[in-house]
């Protein structure tokens, strides 16, 4: 198997795209708003990827936080809020803001896996600070460990009660970057002591089984290299510090943070410790490559992504997400009128 996550190019799968899945058995697959029409289309989609597998844990995957971050969107879906509106009601009642965070991702979960969605990279546990950039802005949960930590779980509850593996996010934090890494690498200077902030929420959520490097330098742990290519960071701060042990999975390996091919990233990627390459753009040669020069997984990330495919539907619940939706709409509303 290819520990490798692959975009798909359209609505669905070209003969050439059927065919070099087949052969390159990759860990699992990525959508986009260009894979994402209507729910019969995504449905046929996700049934055709799981039928070249022959199995129905396979992880299909999508960025769906809410926000910004959409690739479902109305009118064929919902419209969710960022992070930022369950932080707001944080700050006024706590355990309000928690139920809501939990419900709407519980609903949007329900509308994940009726389409075939098995994981959901959601929910960003990144500290924001003042200078944060907005790549990271209102998806943010809060800028308080605690707060991020408390909202970050019960997204995860959320998920899985609809039968949907989250993920914890950009490990080991992305809240001090102060440029967007789709377009350059961010240097953060912060002490070592100073970034126990940024680890804390990850420290906490560490047992779950499914997690994201960042592409960003911390001088206190690598001075040399981001996150994601940093033997040192994954190994000391990730598994170390963090006491991660999950599937790891790198950031978008496509991203202008990082420098030089595209398999060549994903080679360093998976020597630093990454277990998996997330190669979204559906381009043909770089999958192809990748699926070339990594035939195989290691016995540790097979054992960590059986982890995940063990996760995915394992506590899912029924439920009515238009009642969700209509209960997290009432919570919200506390911030709205004491605003």
């Amino acid at each position: 198997m290819t520990p490798a996550i692959f975009g798909i190019s359209g609505l669905a799968l070209t003969a050439d795209e059927r065919a070099f899945f087949k052969e390159a058995d990759p860990a699992g697959y990525i959508l986009f708003g260009r894979n994402c029409e209507t729910r019969d289309q995504m449905r046929a989609l996700t049934d055709d990827l799981r039928s070249i597998h022959g199995r129905d844990q396979l992880i299909v995957s999508i960025d769906q936080e809410g926000g910004r971050v959409s690739r479902m969107k109305p009118p064929e879906w919902p419209k969710y809020p960022a992070g930022e509106a369950f932080a707001k009601l944080y700050e006024i009642a706590p355990a309000s803001a928690i139920e809501a965070a939990r419900i709407n991702a519980e609903a949007m979960a329900h509308e994940l896996a009726l389409v075939g969605v098995s994981v959901d990279y959601h929910a960003p546990f990144d500290v924001r600070r003042p200078e944060t950039d907005d790549v990271i802005g209102d998806r943010a949960l809060g800028s308080e460990p605690m707060q991020v930590a408390a909202l970050g779980r019960a997204v995860l509850d959320g998920m899985a009660r609809g039968g949907v593996v989250g993920c914890l996010k950009h490990m080991p934090g992305h809240g001090r970057a102060t440029v967007d890494s789709h377009k350059e690498l961010p240097r953060v200077s912060a002490s070592e002591e100073e970034l126990e902030v940024d680890i804390e929420p990850f420290r906490t959520l560490s047992s779950h089984p499914l997690g994201m490097s960042a592409h960003l330098v911390f001088d206190a742990w690598d001075a040399d290299n981001p996150a994601t290519l940093s033997r040192t960071v994954i190994e000391n701060v990730i598994r170390g510090k963090i006491g991660f042990d999950g599937l790891l999975l790198t950031d978008d390996i496509d991203m202008q943070a990082l420098e030089g091919t595209i398999p060549d990233r994903g080679a360093k990627a998976l020597a630093a410790g990454c277990d998996i390459i997330l190669n979204c753009w559906a381009k043909m040669d770089d999958q192809q490559e990748i699926a070339n020069r990594f035939p195989t997984m290691s016995e540790a990330t097979t054992a960590r992504l059986e982890r995940v495919h063990a996760a995915m539907g394992a506590t899912a619940q029924d439920c009515d997400p238009a009642e969700l939706l209509a209960k997290r709409d009432a919570l919200l509303a506390i911030a709205e009128e004491a605003a």
